[in-house]
């Protein structure tokens, strides 16, 4: 049985009626067993069954769907209960085997879900390995494997002993329209996006970059389509946290489309998120800011990155640019709530607290249930002396998040400074079950001091040194 070097989509054009016209000459000379690869979307592998079907009509075929559950190929074949009559046999679903393999690792970073190594092979493709011998001896008819790019990648990888079995490799690149289809499906385009990622689970997300990476292989598939599925893979990879390689994605899609400014724009988020964890934060944030400018040149009304520039400059100590950078963004979006967040927060590292109050009220009547602006507002109003003002602030950020510890550990300050000691303690004793690290910090702050000897404080606290 001779072998035919794999292509793997060098820059070759392919035609799909001289690759079928292949794949039913070899099923209708190799008599008994053989083993085939047919690289194809699941569209195009169900068409291919449909129409192998129609043509050779004389012969038995039968299709084995594979789930995530299935790890040994032999024994689902050995279950078939028309086995020795079939003449082609049409294997799918591969890549849901693997799909659970990889979710079952260990990553130390998500971007890990389409990065194989040859460290570890899942137990299906061990099986194939170890038992080629008895699949030649046990089954007299034809196996046809339909297969995405990346699955047949992966099993020349981890399954070379079976791999090398094939009589040939044949490749069914979608349609147009079939590309078309599923980039719609894969790809959302909204602004909505991260949010809806958030909810997912990492194994859902993982899924779905394996499903963008083998729509990625398609030769069909325009350079702008690309660019916009390199896009949404990045940010699944942002929602996981997995930044660098989210910034890789970005710098792929910007290759293809160096115009994409929401590319730029969330190049620089990742940068900036890099940035807050890196020893290297200067570097990244001024890297974050430069892709900022590049989205801004592309689309000088975005007022995304208008906000994200500012978020940037802040976290440089640049409050006064931060501020004319959110005043750019609220001059094209006045009800861009982030933008007015972000500005009182600058405000008040300044010292400007009244304007701060100003720019959280803002922000709250546009977002009456984003909490952080609650407590921070509530915190500009400590320092200028409103305690009740303040208080009633951190009030409403806890009936919007109830497990908010801080808000809870600056009303027991607020108490704590107005001798207050029965309410200081219960705000306090609520903080440090949310956060039992709160408890060392209370031994510390001097706003505790007016109750630093009550017996209450002393029970919840512990008696001790300050750390």
């Amino acid at each position: 049985m001779t072998s035919n070097p794999v292509n793997w989509h060098e820059d070759v054009a392919l035609d799909p009626a001289k690759e079928y016209r292949a794949l039913l000459r070899s099923l209708l000379w190799t008599e008994g067993f053989g083993v085939l690869f047919v690289q194809c979307s699941p569209a195009e592998g169900s068409d291919t069954v449909k129409r192998v079907r129609q043509d050779l009509a004389d012969k038995t075929i039968e299709v084995l769907t594979l789930n995530a559950e299935d790890t040994n190929l032999f024994d689902c074949v050995e279950a078939l209960p028309n086995k020795d009559e079939i003449d082609v046999l049409f294997v799918q679903g591969l890549e849901q085997s693997i799909y659970a393999y990889e979710r079952s690792q260990a990553w130390e970073t998500p971007s890990q879900a389409y990065t194989y190594s040859e460290a570890s092979v899942p137990r299906l493709l061990t099986h194939l390995n170890l038992n080629r011998e008895r699949f030649y001896k046990q089954f007299k008819f034809f196996f046809v494997f339909l297969v995405p790019l990346f699955v047949l990648k992966y099993v020349s990888k981890r399954a070379p002993d079976f791999f090398d079995w094939r009589s040939g490799v044949l490749e069914f690149p979608a349609d147009i329209e079939t590309t078309e289809r599923e980039y719609r499906r894969l790809y959302f385009s909204g602004n909505e996006d991260y949010e809806r990622y958030v909810t997912w689970t990492q194994a859902e997300r993982n899924d779905r970059i394996l499903e963008i990476q083998a729509l990625l292989e398609e030769p069909t598939l325009t350079f702008q389509r690309k660019a916009d599925l390199l896009w949404e893979q990045a940010l699944l990879l942002n929602t996981s946290e997995d930044h660098e390689a989210a910034i890789e994605s970005y710098d792929k899609a910007l290759e293809l489309k160096p115009d994409h400014h929401r590319a730029w724009n969330n190049r620089g988020v990742s940068l900036s998120a890099l940035g807050r964890y890196s020893l290297s934060a200067l570097g990244r944030y001024k890297e974050a800011i430069a892709s900022y400018d590049r989205a801004i040149v592309i689309k000088p009304d975005y007022h995304k990155a208008w906000n994200n520039r500012g978020v940037s400059l802040s976290e440089l100590g640049l409050q006064e640019e931060a501020i004319a950078s959110y005043d750019r963004a609220l001059v094209i979006k006045p009800n861009d709530h982030e933008a007015w967040y972000n500005r009182g927060y600058s405000l008040d590292d300044l010292g400007h607290k009244e304007e701060a109050i100003v720019s959280y009220d803002q922000a709250i009547t546009i977002k009456p249930d984003k909490y952080e602006a609650w407590y921070n507002r509530g915190y500009s109003l400590d320092d200028l002396g409103r305690k009740e003002e303040a208080i009633a602030s951190y009030d409403q950020a806890i009936v919007i998040k109830h497990d908010y510890a801080p808000a809870f550990f600056n009303k027991a300050c607020c108490y704590a400074l107005q001798n207050q000691v029965d309410l200081a303690v219960d705000c306090l004793q609520h903080a440090i079950a949310l956060d039992p690290k709160l408890k060392d910090q209370a031994k510390i702050d001097t706003d505790f001091d007016s109750i630093r000897e009550s017996d209450r404080f002393q029970a919840l606290v512990g008696e001790g040194d300050t750390l």
